[in-house]
C-alpha cells in the first residue's frame, strides 16, 4: 500500500496521456494526415496503453479487488468498447464522418470509464 498514491496518479496521467494521443490521431485519421502512417506514431499508444494497463492491474491487486467490484467490471466493459471505437476511428472507419463518429463516441465512453472510477460506480457520473 505504500506505493498507492504514486501508482494511482501514473495511472490516471498514463489515462489522460492515452487519451490526448487517441483524439490527436483520430484527427489525423479523420483529415487523413499521412503522419498517421508513421511508425513511432504506431508504437507510442502500444506503450502508453500497456503501461496504462500494468497500472491498473497493479492497483487491483494491491486493493484485493477479487472478486472485482461492478464499477471495476463496467470499467473494463467499457474499456472494450472504447478500444473497438478507437479502431473504428483510427483505421476502420471507411469515412471521415464514421470515424469522427466513433471518435466522439470513443471520447464519450472514456469520460463514462473515469466517471465510474470517481464514482466508483457502474452508473458513472449519475452513480
Amino acid at each position: 500500500m505504500e506505493h498507492y498514491l504514486i501508482l494511482k496518479h501514473l495511472h490516471i496521467t498514463t489515462a489522460y496521456a492515452s487519451l490526448a494521443f487517441f483524439v490527436l490521431r483520430a484527427l489525423w485519421s479523420v483529415r487523413r494526415v499521412s503522419l498517421l502512417q508513421a511508425r513511432w506514431v504506431k508504437i507510442v499508444p502500444h506503450v502508453i496503453d500497456t503501461l496504462l494497463l500494468t497500472f491498473g492491474v497493479t492497483l487491483a491487486v494491491i486493493l484485493n479487488f477479487w472478486p472485482l467490484p461492478s464499477w471495476l467490471s463496467a470499467k473494463i466493459t467499457a474499456l472494450v468498447i472504447y478500444i473497438l471505437l478507437g479502431t473504428v476511428a483510427i483505421k476502420r472507419g471507411k469515412t471521415p464522418k464514421i470515424r469522427a463518429s466513433a471518435a466522439v463516441a470513443a471520447v464519450l465512453v472514456f469520460a463514462y470509464i473515469v466517471g465510474a472510477a470517481v464514482e466508483r460506480s457502474p452508473l458513472s457520473w449519475l452513480g
